[in-house]
């Protein structure tokens, strides 16, 4: 549920719903009051005590129904009765059931009043009417408006000595019935329950739908402030609330994935520094052995001089290559690898390129061999540069892991259909198969093992795929241990009849 339904329903449930509910409530509250009021005072018709202010003087005029007519009866039967004082009494004090008294006049004087406490009775008696001025033609009564208000009934009569007589029924209107307060204060505890019960279930709603997020959202916050990304932000809404939580989990998880990375690049850059250091520190460490043998006599011979010379060019061009893929490195990760794309023939290419390595083989006691199996019109697109460093490093890699007395490296080249096919092969050590699927990460090692015979930044096979899938191809390797390793890559050719057709076909 979107935010401004929420709003809307929570307009709805502290506005119309507890209003609603009210009238509901006081309508058969006062339905209910009703009966009840009719039935204990025994009234021919029910009373409707709803709305309260409107009707006091009709509730006031039916309780008095059955007494006026009484008493009317009796007048007319025996107005004696209406100069005994015990019987006046009894009239009176019904009439005080009912919410009224009895005020009974002979003449002009007042010779009976049923509510002597009252304090308007005084006044009320100097305002009543004349005898006979209604005619019997009023059946409800006057409403007398002074100092107090009264509804008041009046009966003419005439006492067994012929002096005109009036009895009058008094009701001080000023004040509700019992029943009719209790109703009211029944109504209004009603309203604020309603109310009470309106207001918590909407703040649980609220705090449910939106604080309840929002202070898991502060505290998620707090967490990321104090570096801690280890949670998770769990909030089931699909409002904008929800949504920005989403939103807050999503950048968390960046942030999280980000700061692996910064480790994970950081442990990579100390792990280069650590292999680069060593493989270093190696190679220099036999120049300077070297160096000092020539300087102190050592390589008397020229046969040993011619050596000790040769292996010292041969740790420098370890060194020099290290350094090169350190500078390569670092243009790995910023993705500024500088390509010079051409068409490359693939035989004379990988020709040459056994050339130059077999004399570095040749030097290292290593047998290298090169077969072709292409067509020598076969083109691919490539940089020759970074093809070079791919066939340099994968026999470099090749050659730190040999171990038998006679090395053996075998280039086939071989044409699968679209692509050409490079396998570089090796009698080495071989790779176990769990290490086989993670040789061309950066800075793994099948053989955690450092000495001088295996060195290595640990990068150069990551390189390699690296060039490769930049160029469009794929690599992969198949080992066996103790029997040699295979490294396998494929480039497309260069199909440049088709694309000559392609030309002509969208001319013609």
């Amino acid at each position: 549920m979107k935010l401004k339904t929420r709003l809307a329903v929570t307009f709805l449930i502290i506005t119309v719903v507890p209003m609603a509910l009210i009238f509901l409530s006081v309508a058969w509250l006062s339905s209910y009051q009703a009966k009840t009021f009719s039935k204990e005072y025994g009234l021919s018709e029910q009373v409707d005590l709803f709305p309260l202010g409107s009707n006091s003087m009709q509730i006031f005029n039916r309780l008095t129904e059955r007494a006026l007519a009484d008493i009317r009866d009796r007048l007319d039967s025996e107005p004696e009765m209406y100069e005994d004082q015990a019987y006046l009494d009894k009239v009176n004090a019904d009439l005080k059931k009912h919410y009224a008294y009895l005020i009974v006049r002979k003449g002009s004087s007042i010779i009976y009043c049923g509510d002597k406490e009252d304090e308007t009775s005084e006044a009320l008696c100097r305002q009543l009417l004349e005898f006979d001025f209604m005619q019997d033609e009023l059946e409800g009564g006057i409403y007398l408006d002074g100092e107090s208000q009264h509804l008041i009934k009046q009966l003419d009569f005439s006492f067994p000595d012929s002096q005109e007589g009036s009895a009058f029924i008094v009701s001080n209107v000023d004040e509700l019935v019992p029943e009719m307060k209790s109703m009211m204060w029944e109504i209004v505890l009603l309203g604020i329950s309603i109310l009470m019960i309106a207001g918590i279930l909407m703040t649980i709603w609220v705090y449910s739908s939106i604080l309840s997020p929002l202070n898991k959202l502060q505290e998620a916050t707090k967490k990321i402030r104090d570096g801690n990304l280890e949670f998770t932000l769990d909030v089931e809404a699909d409002d904008e609330i929800g949504q920005l939580c989403q939103d807050f989990e999503e950048m968390r998880m960046r942030l999280k994935e980000n700061a692996e990375e910064k480790l994970q690049y950081d442990r990579e850059n100390k792990e280069l520094i650590s292999n680069i250091s060593h493989d270093l520190k190696t190679p220099i460490t036999a120049i300077k052995g070297y160096v000092e043998g020539i300087l102190d006599g050592v390589a008397s011979s020229p046969e040993r001089l011619d050596k000790y010379i040769r292996t010292i060019y041969n740790k420098a061009n370890d060194m020099d290559r290290l350094i090169d893929e350190l500078t390569f490195y670092s243009k790995i990760d910023t993705n500024k690898i500088p390509y010079t794309f051409s068409k490359i023939n693939v035989a004379r290419y990988f020709k040459d390129c056994v050339e130059e390595v077999g004399l570095d083989m040749e030097a290292r006691g290593i047998e290298l061999g090169y077969f072709n199996y292409v067509d020598d019109d076969v083109v691919v697109i490539a940089d020759a540069e970074q093809m070079k460093r791919v066939i340099n490093n994968i026999i470099s890699n090749s050659v730190k892991y040999l171990d038998k007395k006679r090395g053996i490296i075998n280039i086939r080249i071989k044409d699968v259909g679209d692509f050409i096919q490079v396998g570089i092969e090796d009698n080495g050590k071989g790779i176990a198969a769990k290490d086989l699927p993670n040789i061309f990460d950066r800075f793994y090692r099948a053989d955690s093992s450092r000495n001088s015979s295996q060195g290595g930044s640990g990068i150069g096979l990551s390189i390699v795929r690296k060039i490769i899938e930049d160029h469009g191809g794929r690599i992969w390797a198949t080992s066996k241990e103790g029997i040699g390793t295979e490294i396998h890559f494929v480039l497309r050719k260069y199909q440049e009849v088709i694309q000559d057709e392609q030309n002509i076909d969208r001319r013609g």
